[in-house]
C-alpha cells in the first residue's frame, strides 16, 4: 500500500499558497479601492486671525479686529449615489466678534455657499450635479491621495481661478508630519459689486458698480501625504473696492495677513489623517507584507512536510510468498 501526505501538511501548504496569492491582491487591488473620497463627509474647519474689516454700520474700515472664518463641508449622499461622484456642499462664513455667535450663517459679515463635485478616486473636479462655481485645478479643500513632492494647481474660490502651490518640504503639525505647500495671489480683479458712490470716492453718484479686487499675502497648507487631507491651513486675504476703471484701492473690505486653523481644528484634522492613513497603510503595506512573509513560511513548511511524508512512506516492499509444494505429474 502506498502512503500519502498527511492532511495537516496539505492544510499548511494550502494556507501558505493562499496567503501568497492574497498579498499582491491587497496591495494592488484592495488598497486602491479603499482610497476613495467619502460621500457622507461632515466636517467643520475654523480659522482665526486679526485684520481690518469694513463696518457696514459705520461705513468705514475698522482695523485690528478678530476675524473668524468657519468652513463647513457636508456631503450630499443622494446626489453622490446618483452620480457616482462625491458631491460636497460648502458654506464659508466670515465673522467678527460683533456677528458671533450667529444663529443663521447669513447673519455673518460675509457668507459664501457653493458646491464642489469631485471624482472619488482622483479628487479631480467633475462638472455635474448643479456644481457652482465651475471649479478647476487639481485640488480644493483637499489634495489627491498619495501626494507628490511637486507643485499643484489649487482652486481659490475667492479668486475664481487656480493658484500654483509649490512644495516646500515637510513640517510637523501637532507632532504629525505633512507636506508643506505655499503660494500667493497678486492683486486681481475678482468681480463687481453695487455700492454707494461715496465708498469708492464718488460721492456725487448714489450707486456705483465698483470693481472688487482680491489678493492674498500668502497661502500655506500642510497636507497628509497618504490621504491628501489638509492638517494645517493659513491664508492672508485682502479684498478691496475700486471705482470703475480705477487703479487704486478706494475701500478695504477685508485685510488680514494671517488667518489660520485653530488648535482644535488642527488636532481634529491630524486625528482623522492618522486614522485614514493608518487604514490605507494597513491594507496597502502591513497586511500584504505580513501575508507574503507568513505565506512563504507556511508554504515552505507545508512543502517540506508533504515531501517528507511521501519519502518516509515510499512504496512498501512486496512480501515474500510462502513456499508451496508443486504438484507432481504422474503418468
Amino acid at each position: 500500500m502506498r502512503r500519502t501526505a498527511s492532511p495537516f501538511s496539505l492544510v499548511i501548504l494550502g494556507l501558505g499558497t493562499f496567503l501568497l496569492v492574497l498579498a499582491p491582491l491587497l496591495a494592488w487591488y484592495v488598497q486602491p479601492r479603499a482610497a476613495v473620497n467619502p460621500i457622507d463627509i461632515d466636517t467643520t474647519a475654523v480659522y482665526t486671525g486679526r485684520g481690518s474689516v469694513f463696518d457696514t454700520e459705520k461705513i468705514e474700515t475698522v482695523p485690528d479686529q478678530k476675524i473668524t472664518v468657519t468652513q463647513r463641508v457636508r456631503g450630499n449622499v443622494e446626489d453622490s449615489e446618483r452620480s457616482g461622484n462625491a458631491v460636497w456642499d460648502v458654506i464659508t462664513t466670515v465673522d467678527t466678534d460683533k456677528s458671533l455667535p450667529a444663529a443663521d450663517p447669513h447673519d455673518a459679515l460675509d457668507v459664501n455657499v457653493h458646491r464642489w463635485v469631485l471624482d472619488r478616486r482622483t479628487t479631480e473636479p467633475v462638472h455635474c450635479c448643479e456644481e457652482k462655481p465651475y471649479i478647476e485645478g487639481e485640488a480644493y479643500l483637499k489634495f489627491p491621495f498619495d501626494v507628490q513632492k511637486r507643485s499643484y494647481q489649487w482652486w481659490d474660490n475667492t479668486l475664481g481661478d487656480t493658484v500654483v502651490l509649490r512644495y516646500r518640504g515637510t513640517e510637523k503639525v501637532q507632532g504629525y508630519t505633512g507636506y508643506r505647500f505655499t503660494g500667493s495671489v497678486p492683486p486681481t480683479k475678482a468681480g463687481t459689486r453695487l455700492v454707494p458712490g461715496s465708498i469708492v470716492d464718488q460721492p456725487d453718484r448714489p450707486q456705483v458698480l465698483a470693481e472688487e479686487w482680491y489678493s492674498n499675502h500668502g497661502i500655506e497648507l500642510v497636507v497628509d501625504q497618504a490621504t491628501g487631507r489638509v492638517i494645517y491651513a493659513q491664508t492672508g486675504p485682502r479684498r478691496t473696492l475700486r471705482a470703475p476703471g480705477g487703479e487704486k484701492d478706494a475701500a478695504v473690505l477685508l485685510d488680514a495677513e494671517k488667518i489660520a486653523f485653530t488648535t482644535e481644528t488642527q488636532r481634529e484634522a491630524v486625528r482623522q489623517a492618522e486614522r485614514d492613513s493608518g487604514q490605507l497603510r494597513l491594507v496597502g503595506k502591513t497586511l500584504p507584507i505580513g501575508a507574503a512573509v507568513a505565506g512563504f513560511v507556511l508554504a515552505v513548511v507545508g512543502g517540506v512536510l508533504v515531501a517528507r511524508g511521501r519519502k518516509e512512506g515510499g512504496t512498501p516492499e512486496t512480501p515474500e510468498m510462502p513456499d508451496v509444494p508443486q504438484p507432481t505429474l504422474t503418468k
